[in-house]
């Protein structure tokens, strides 16, 4: 029987995240995946030729370009662990009928002008709404990063401020209202919602619309990137930073139980027997609706729930396609540089969203909806000198209800589906031909399901549904948000079921962070390259709950300050904001003068006399 600190089920991305900054921390830290490769969804391997590298499953890194982890290089994976990115000037276009393009620039002007051509209108309302998503990005991505409030308490957050009060609204309607209330062309509306449908969601399903105001900031923000080689190299990277640090991965190991003993999670039982010890903390990639098969102890109010969380309503298929040489575009040839790249059956948003529309009846649609692109025109070491790939991504639902189709399992028909979709995509690439396909493979949802059966339940990729109520600490339920399970102490719980959600954010690090609170461990200074095998001694602790607390005009708790130390010439103050929210806080000597001139003589005095005042009187 073998032990360790850590022990994480799952490598995943987000669990791969969680368990490089605790072995940078210096825990001995053991990951388990029950395939023969690591990273989950971030994977990039020859699945049909040799030498053609295809994105398993996730090819565009998006959010994960405002994580600290990347934009401080926390864990050196851009310095020390062969991480590269590259960054096409057109993030997003489509390709529609007529084979006409919209395209969204990395820059702003580009993309008014692209717009303009048709809607000046509405080119000069989105040149606004990037300036206001700007500006409410810097409120909202530092918390994507970070265990999230509790739902509840971030709407009464937000209702303090009108910018709050705008994301809430967002937040809680459809983005088809939204993109209707601000432009009147049918093309550019589909331009935009197909950009947010990526994360598998109905345009007109309520509390899903936070996805139309933020993504303009975040693409002329940070941009849309794909790592050099592959999606699957990011994976690469966290692997070299744990071992690195003496962390190990073992693959072909499939974890069957979690090990609890006094209401506290003690290891892993594998399918073959062994046990495993975790001193310290269990991490597992676990999705909402197996914890029960996985986890003893949890009350059954709590499973209830979490078998409840819902789903994305529909999923994909994914074609790879091995190429002679690069696909060529019967429009302009910048097109080939779009990072996604949407290919409409329609310039009619009625019709697109009838075809969404079908898709949640189990339908496959006449009108394909489909995505994808030659990934090797941006990246030439993903397949052999000359040669070219193509990555193709249509709507689908699981469950298919199509009377064509209806009571066959998609095994048996996937073939056909693929021959659809190559039909469509021909409209739009001239040489995606049987003299140049050298081979293809046709990913079903239920493949999708299969490849990661405790995470993309029903073919969904993003773990479980967008939606309003499944976010922030609720996600995926509010007993769940917090990445802890309730009853069990020590397990944390990694993957795209918890917050933020789907898609390459490095949400590990959420993770991380609640496992270096529960071990009493500074996760700044390790972040910031300190190692640290157990509790911080030099921080200085404040006073506790019933101690040093910031409230709010309701005598709401606004912020629990938790500790102050001194970092050369600043004075660092570090707490949770409502609860859960981790924030941390400088005052530099500039910001100290500037305070004391708004205190004046007689509130310094005040001050001076506060702390010796009854709590009635505070």
């Amino acid at each position: 029987m073998s032990s360790y600190d850590i022990v994480a089920m799952g490598a995943g991305h987000n669990g791969l995240v969680a368990a490089a900054y605790l072995a940078k921390a210096g825990k001995k830290v053991l990951v388990l995946e029950r395939k023969a490769w690591p990273g989950g969804g971030v994977s990039t391997r020859q699945l049909n030729t040799p030498g053609y590298w295809h994105d398993e499953h996730s090819s565009v890194h998006i959010m994960i370009q405002g994580n600290p982890m990347i934009r401080q290089d926390e864990l050196g994976l851009l310095s020390q662990h062969g991480l590269n990115y590259h960054y096409s000037p057109v993030p997003h276009a489509t390709i529609f009928p007529d084979q006409s393009v919209l395209y969204t620039y990395k820059d702003v002007d580009r993309t008014c002008e692209c717009f303009a051509k048709v809607s000046p209108k509405d080119a000069e309302t989105y040149r606004n709404f990037v300036k206001m998503s700007s500006e409410i990005l810097k409120v909202f991505m530092p918390g994507l990063y970070s265990p999230p409030p509790p739902l509840g308490e971030l709407v009464a957050m937000l209702d303090r401020s009108d910018e709050g009060r705008l994301m809430l609204e967002y937040m809680t309607r459809d983005c088809l209202s939204l993109v209707n209330d601000l432009y009147e062309s049918d093309k550019i509306k589909i331009h935009l919602l197909r950009l947010v449908s990526e994360n598998l969601q109905h345009p007109n399903e309520l509390g899903t619309g936070m996805g139309v105001l933020l993504m303009p900031g975040i693409i002329h923000t940070y941009g849309v990137s794909q790592p050099i080689g592959g999606s699957g190299k990011l994976t690469e990277s966290l692997v070299r930073c744990i071992e690195s640090f003496g962390g190990e991965l073992r693959c072909n190991a499939e974890v069957a139980q979690i090990l609890t003993s006094g209401g506290r999670a003690t290891g892993v039982q594998m399918a073959d027997g062994e046990q495993i010890l975790a001193k310290d903390a269990v991490i597992g990639a676990i999705h909402p609706h197996v914890v029960r098969r996985f986890v003893q102890g949890v009350p059954e109010p709590v499973l209830q729930r979490a078998e409840r969380a819902q789903l994305a309503p529909f999923s994909i298929m994914v074609s790879h396609y091995d190429l002679k040489e690069n696909a060529q575009y019967h429009a302009d040839e910048q097109v080939g540089l779009a990072t996604m790249l949407e290919f409409m059956a329609t310039d009619r948003l009625d019709e697109m969203i009838a075809d969404f529309d079908d898709l949640k009846r189990g339908l496959i649609t006449e009108r394909r909806l489909c995505a994808g692109g030659d990934e090797s025109i941006g990246d030439k070491t993903r397949v052999p000198a000359g040669a070219g790939m193509f990555h193709g991504i249509t709507f689908a639902p699981y469950k298919v209800t199509d009377p064509r189709w209806k009571d066959r399992h998609w095994d048996e028909f996937k073939e056909e589906i693929g021959d659809l979709s190559l039909a469509h995509y021909r409209q739009f690439v001239k040489n995606l031909t049987s003299d140049n396909i050298i081979a293809r493979s046709i990913v079903s949802p239920v493949d999708l399901e299969r490849s990661s059966p405790n995470s993309m339940m029903r073919g969904d990729l993003h773990g479980v549904a967008p939606y309003f109520h499944q976010s922030a600490g609720a996600r995926p339920t509010s007993d769940l948000g917090q990445y802890t399970v309730p009853g069990v102490e020590r397990l944390f719980l990694a993957g795209p079921s918890q917050h933020p959600g789907g898609g390459v954010y490095g949400a590990g690090r959420a993770t991380a962070i609640k496992v270096f609170e529960a071990l009493g461990m500074d996760f700044g200074s390790v972040a910031a390259g300190a190692r640290q095998d157990n509790a911080n001694p030099n921080v200085i602790t404040a006073a506790r709950k019933e101690g040093m607390v910031l409230r709010g005009p309701a005598n709401e708790e606004l912020m629990h300050v938790e500790a102050i130390d001194r970092v050369g010439d600043e004075l660092v103050i570090k707490g949770k904001s409502f609860g859960t929210m981790p924030m941390q806080a400088r005052l530099d000597a500039d910001s100290a003068r500037a305070g004391l001139k708004l205190l004046g003589l007689g509130k310094l005095a005040f001050l001076a006399s506060l702390p010796f005042r009854k709590g009635s009187e505070q």
